[in-house]
């Protein structure tokens, strides 16, 4: 049995003008303690949507024809942060260098699609989907993940799965239901008939009025007893721990809320926020300019989020993806054009960082894909796969990444 004083001693949420403890969120709180993907663990996706170029930002700086391809944004060696006497971080990613030393941080090189296509929607579409080169698959794989998962049915909760943004992306999208929140601080449910309800509210309740399932249905209600008990800790006001301060940056308020939302106890498991504006055809510069200010504002909210977390963030495993990378060659305009592989990050507690993983395939002319890209050694799904088993336990790889034919044997072992 869990009584209100203990609820309020073990969780994060401040129960102002509540009698009792809703159920919702004493299975929350009994999931949390008795089942398998509630030890803690949390899932947080970050998207780089508009194709990062992957060579700048941890850069081969051993490569001879790097520098030749790239005259005038190459990253010289004596400025790159040095990761392991082949690869560079770029130096506006400062910020992550010391997680990567901690080994909490670990980089996946010429990792990527296996569909060939450099239309951003589609490429967009196929890694949200998880089945590369199929249009046809109507949902994500971070929702089938988390039906994949092996969860107690009396144990399910309405906030396993956000997004930060006004709608809930390709890659939540799916039979398990997943809320988009846009700003915790006006996140309010308005009563039965709808009044003084935001639309984001609405379109929560409306998510799990039309549901047959009791749990999201017939107590509904306590799940938006468990919005209203957010609300009661005074989101607008909230004080991130350690000191952190988040830059004044879209992205960095998105991680700030997920922050906000996982201390609040309310059973997440997932969250997805994304970060735009990486298509740097014109101008991209070289430690600055366009993608080093990209760089700068994506590390720094990486950075604030796991220190804001404090202990709670050896328990989550932070992953970061983008449709595809750029061309090796610079082109007229000083920028780079749609090319292939890339690079993603992996980072968390008990993840093996200080590490740079994955086959490295080479920069010489007859190494590249096409002739114009840095090559792909390594599935995407490989990486979300080990990273998503690691997280939420998920073991049926073929119900997430259908066709793929993943398995163990072929994962990195950043876990």
């Amino acid at each position: 049995m869990f009584s209100r004083r203990a609820f309020v001693k073990n969780g994060a949420l401040a129960l102002v003008g509540t009698a009792t403890v809703p159920q919702f969120l004493v299975r929350s709180v009994m999931a949390e303690q008795a089942t398998a993907q509630a030890n803690g663990k949390k899932l947080v996706v970050l998207f780089q949507r508009g194709a990062a170029d992957g060579l700048n930002i941890v850069v081969p700086y051993r490569e001879k024809n790097y520098y030749a391809m790239r005259p005038n944004i190459a990253i010289q060696p004596n400025e790159v942060l040095d990761l392991d006497g082949q690869f560079g971080l770029h130096p506006a990613m400062a910020p992550l260098l010391p997680l990567y030393q901690k080994g909490h941080l670990a980089v996946v090189h010429a990792v990527g699609s296996p569909d060939t296509t450099r239309s951003h929607f589609d490429a967009q579409d196929y890694m949200e989907s998880g089945t590369p080169g199929i249009k046809s698959t109507q949902d994500g794989w971070l929702n089938r993940a988390l039906q994949a998962e092996r969860v107690d049915p009396k144990a399910a909760r309405a906030f396993r799965a956000v997004a930060l943004g006004t709608q809930v992306p390709r890659t939540l999208q799916g039979r398990l239901p997943a809320v988009a929140v846009s700003n915790v601080a006006n996140f309010s449910v308005g009563n039965s008939q709808g009044a003084q309800a935001t639309a984001v509210s609405n379109a929560f309740q409306e998510m799990y009025a039309g549901t047959h399932d009791r749990i999201l249905s017939g107590e509904g209600q306590e799940t938006f007893e468990a919005v209203r008990m957010l609300k009661a800790t005074d989101p607008a006001h909230y004080q991130p721990a350690n000191g952190v301060v988040y830059p004044s940056t879209s992205f960095a308020n998105s991680l700030k809320q997920v922050a906000q939302l996982m201390k609040a106890n309310l059973g997440v498991e997932a969250a997805f926020a994304d970060i735009n504006d990486w298509d740097t055809h014109q101008a991209q510069g070289a430690v600055q300019g366009r993608l080093a200010n990209r760089l700068k504002e994506f590390s720094e909210a990486i950075a604030c989020f796991w220190n804001d977390m404090g202990q709670d963030a050896e328990h989550i495993t932070l992953v970061t993806m983008s449709e595809f990378g750029r061309t090796a060659r610079q082109n007229g305009t000083g920028g780079t054009d749609h090319g292939h592989g890339n690079v993603m990050f992996v980072l968390g507690g008990t993840i093996r960082g200080g590490k740079v993983y994955g086959e490295w395939p080479g920069l010489e002319d007859h190494q590249l894909n096409e002739g114009r890209d840095l090559a792909i050694t390594t599935d995407f799904r490989q990486v979300l796969a080990e990273a998503t088993q690691h997280a939420l336990g998920t073991r049926d790889l073929s119900q997430v990444f259908p066709g793929a034919k993943l398995g163990q044997d072929q994962y990195l072992q950043f876990v």
